[in-house]
């Protein structure tokens, strides 16, 4: 029986959701960032996915973009340690590529650490290529970002 569901995020959510983003980044999004995101940024899109039979963890997975022109700019994309390997990111990942279609974006966007394999594979599989890099994106440590672009046409 399927008990995952997948819908769009909730303000009850957030708590979760940076919980998340505590376990999984090194400079994660704040409960006030996550929360504005949510009620003030017209732009943007969450979607969490969610399992009945998980109930000790409410979010097992989540995924935001930002629509803009005709893009939809991958922002955030997480599944809680835990639950990694399940298929769960794959799955949200599909939801926001359809949602994505659905809004009328022509194209997604998203930058990923040049490091960060499984992820990029991830991406690969949904179709996504690498398109460029940008260098020492990321704050934390300098990384480079690798910039990953999917046609939706």
């Amino acid at each position: 029986m399927e008990t995952e569901t997948i819908r769009d995020m909730r303000e009850s959510d957030v708590p979760n959701i940076h919980r998340i983003e505590e376990l999984c980044f090194a400079m994660p999004w704040s409960e006030k960032s996550i929360l504005h995101d949510l009620k003030e940024n017209v732009v943007a899109r969450w979607l969490v996915l969610t399992d009945e039979a998980q109930p000790q963890t409410p979010v097992l997975a989540y995924a935001s973009m930002w629509l803009v022109v005709d893009e939809g700019h991958i922002c955030n994309v997480a599944v809680h340690p835990a639950f990694r390997g399940m298929g769960y990111g794959k799955r949200v990942m599909e939801a926001l590529i359809a949602r994505a279609r659905e809004e009328g974006m022509r194209l997604m966007t998203l930058e990923v650490r040049r490091s960060n394999a499984i992820a990029q594979a991830l991406y690969h599989s949904l179709g996504f290529t690498d398109v460029g890099y940008r260098k020492r994106y990321y704050e934390d440590n300098r990384e480079d970002a690798l910039i990953m672009f999917k046609d939706l046409v």
